[in-house]
């Protein structure tokens, strides 16, 4: 037996499928960026250790030196992203939604368990509702950092203007540094994402297309099934 069963509303995935490309376009346009000034790297007193894209790199690929260009999708689809996750925020906000997604006291024990069942280590399914412990948080922390790439972004596309924003982020270099530290997520956060749900299978990637999933429930054995009791014979019955 078969039965459909509603799971994402319509708001919910538009929304969800508009910041894939989008945010695939930002970091794109923040890589002409930061290529255009390569400062960041792990160094030692005075001493490189690793730089993020080293040298051999930008020869390898022949990456051209296009801040501008860079700069100029950058700045008109962070309006797209920025309409696109307050919609999404707006909407789990009124719709209730917030409370499937707001992680509680234990989602960090269960997220280990959902961590241990799918690296095969734990047969015990953990406990799953809507979304699972990990889902929580990782759906609750991707909000957070949507934030946190808006405010400093600005800090850094208006550091005067601003100065108030730039200066509750650390001042003009440390939100750079948060800003492409929260990219960093992002890219972890997309490999993670598509795993899972390649792992979950396409029930789960269905879900978010359409909006609903299959769930293909067993019959109930023959002893247990109810027991539907024949009409009596009007004719039978008769004295």
């Amino acid at each position: 037996m078969i039965e459909i069963k509603e799971k994402h509303a319509l708001l919910m995935r538009w929304t969800h499928w508009v910041n894939f490309p989008v945010l695939a376009i930002m970091i794109w346009s923040g890589l002409l960026i930061y290529w255009a000034n390569d400062a960041y790297g792990v160094s030692i007193l005075g001493i490189t250790l690793i730089k993020f894209f080293p040298e051999w790199f930008y020869n390898y690929f022949h990456i051209p030196q296009r801040l501008a260009e860079g700069m100029a999708f950058h700045f008109l689809f962070m309006w797209f992203f920025f309409i696109n996750g307050l919609i999404y925020l707006l909407y789990t906000v009124f719709s209730g939604a917030w409370r499937e997604l707001l992680p509680n006291k234990n989602s960090f024990k269960e997220a280990w368990l959902v961590l241990l069942h799918d690296l095969h280590l734990r047969k015990t399914v953990p406990p799953q509702k809507k979304y699972n412990a990990a889902q929580s948080i990782a759906y609750s922390a991707i909000i957070l950092m949507g934030i946190g790439s808006a405010l400093t972004g600005l800090a850094i596309y208006k550091p005067v203007q601003l100065y108030w924003l730039c200066w509750l982020c650390g001042g003009y270099h440390f939100a750079r540094i948060i800003h492409f530290a929260l990219t960093i997520g992002y890219v972890l956060f997309f490999i993670i994402h598509i795993v899972q749900v390649a792992l979950a299978g396409w029930n789960n990637f269905r879900a978010v297309v359409a909006g609903f999933e299959v769930i293909e429930k067993k019959p109930l054995p023959e002893k247990e099934q109810p027991i539907h009791h024949k009409p009596e014979n009007d004719e039978a019955s008769r004295p």
